[in-house]
């Protein structure tokens, strides 16, 4: 999955603008619910997300004189993997400054590098914290130039959309062309609210899960090419209802992951809580 643009902005913030570093901590504080959703497209048969990347802090080695050019860039990788550890994708935009990266380059950065994250669903944006402040500062012409390039629906500049309506239980999002002229109210959304629900797929997943277990016990240890048993996707991807459902089977908690995380791990480096405490009760470490 590749954002529609040709080529997604960089923009350099002043190092005092509190705004940003605020944007930029709560985006790293609800990376997770990016990695859930991603979690679930790689395991649909139809595609469901239009564009799906993350922006990443970008540095230089010490060693690479800049003069007075910055020697720090924010930008947008997309084909995003997560494994508890490291962020991986593939750099999408072409550095104005930074020359030990280019576009098109795979890489591997920490999650505190993570400045911000974006996927979008029948072209309406969820994430993008730093876009949003970016979208409240321009004026209305300029708003407007900018959601074209995208081709994006960003919705109101001063709220960032988490999850899909429908993920909550509220009304869903109108789509058609009278949308246009009579766009659905945007709902704010708060972090504590999302977090007492389950993805829709993770939610239904549970009969069909406990079935496949009963036909295919081996299914309980079989891993996938990272060393990840399907418990350890569960767990990272926050599905408390199939994490449930593996441990009832006899998954084993303490199984390693092939970069020797344990699903409790796994969890913890997203701050799912609802799964550590199921992990924790089967003795998970």
């Amino acid at each position: 999955m590749n954002a529609e643009s040709n080529d997604p902005p960089i923009f350099l913030n002043p190092d005092d603008d509190a705004e940003m570093e605020a944007a930029w901590k709560r985006a790293r504080q609800t990376f997770r619910y990016f990695w859930r959703e991603l979690a679930w497209e790689y395991r649909r048969i139809i595609p469901g997300l239009d564009m799906a990347c993350v922006k990443v802090m970008f540095r230089d080695p010490p060693e690479i004189d800049h003069g007075d050019d910055p020697s720090v860039e924010h930008m947008w990788i997309s084909d995003v993997q997560f494994d508890g550890q490291h962020v991986t994708g593939t750099l999408i935009n072409s550095p104005g400054w930074l020359q030990s990266v280019s576009e098109g380059d795979d890489v591997k950065v920490k999650p505190g590098q993570v400045s911000d994250w974006m996927y979008a669903i029948a072209n309406q944006v969820y994430g993008g914290y730093t876009v949003q402040l970016l979208r409240s500062r321009m004026g209305g012409k300029e708003r407007k130039q900018h959601d074209a390039a995208w081709g994006l629906d960003f919705g109101d500049p001063t709220m960032v959309r988490l999850v899909p309506p429908d993920s909550i239980g509220a009304a869903p999002v109108k789509s058609g062309m009278l949308s246009r002229f009579f766009p659905a109210k945007q709902i704010p959304q708060t972090v504590s609210e999302v977090s007492k629900f389950e993805h829709p797929m993770s939610e239904n997943m549970g009969d069909s899960l406990a079935g496949s277990l009963k036909e295919d016990p081996s299914f309980l240890t079989a891993t996938d090419d990272r060393g990840f048993t399907f418990l350890h996707q569960l767990a990272l991807a926050g599905s408390a209802k199939g994490v449930a459902v593996m441990l009832k089977h006899g998954a084993d908690p303490n199984a390693v992951a092939g970069n020797g995380m344990t699903a409790m791990r796994l969890a913890k480096s997203l701050g799912w809580k609802k799964v550590m405490a199921l992990l924790e009760s089967a003795g998970g470490k």
